[in-house]
């Protein structure tokens, strides 16, 4: 049973971050619970877990919807997220060992031509990063603020229809990195990464204005 309830609870939370679910969409048990092939009980289960995440929200007389997305947490998303991949990157020219930064070319080619293939791709490899700094607490920061930021890159860039300049740019900033990274050169990582992630919120919040799903 409670693995029953783990893979309802994976599957809602999936959805939601890749909008499967949109922000705003009213989330009704029954449906869910059919849409899933299980009782009410876990999508209920689901449903409160992700509401303490902060995935889903209860309306007064209507239930549950997936918590929409406003501008002001999508700045402040933005804003933790640079100074998390800061401290990661003087911790990886620090401490990460020369295999582990050999390894980061595994990150140097990804699918420009996808927003969501490419959106994959970011997660996977800023996760790695982080996971590299050597602090778990980071590390463990970091996923789950990609996890908020991936829903932004889908809101707001599939609005913009980014073309594959915009994801072929990401791409090179991030081979500059490692680059960087494999040097051990601290300042070019900090100014990389800064350069980066202020470019990314550029386009983000580009993308969100006038959105009706956009608190």
């Amino acid at each position: 049973m409670n693995l029953i309830r783990h893979k309802v609870l994976d599957q809602i939370r999936q959805d939601i971050l890749s909008c499967g679910f949109q922000p705003g969409e009213e989330l009704r048990e029954a449906e869910l619970a059919d849409r899933y092939a299980v009782s009410k009980s876990p999508v209920r289960d689901a449903l409160q877990r992700l509401q303490f995440e902060g995935l889903v929200e209860t309306e007064p007389r209507r239930g549950h919807r997936v918590t929409p997305i406003s501008v002001a947490d999508a700045r402040d998303i933005l804003e933790m997220r640079e100074t998390l991949e800061l401290a990661a990157a003087k911790r990886m020219v620090r401490d990460a060992s020369e295999e582990d930064l050999a390894g980061l070319d595994a990150w140097r080619e990804a699918d420009v031509s996808d927003i969501r293939a490419f959106a994959s791709y970011n997660r996977g490899f800023h996760v790695a990063l982080s996971d590299l700094s050597g602090n778990r607490r980071l590390a463990e920061e970091m996923r789950r603020l990609l996890d908020a930021y991936e829903r932004l890159c889908l809101v707001s860039l599939e609005r913009l229809r980014a073309d594959q300049g915009d994801m072929g740019q990401a791409l090179e900033d991030h081979c500059d990195l490692i680059d960087a990274l494999q040097a051990r050169d601290a300042r070019a990582a900090a100014r990389i990464s800064q350069r980066h992630v202020r470019r990314s919120r550029g386009q983000i919040m580009k993308g969100l204005e006038n959105r009706p799903i956009v608190d």
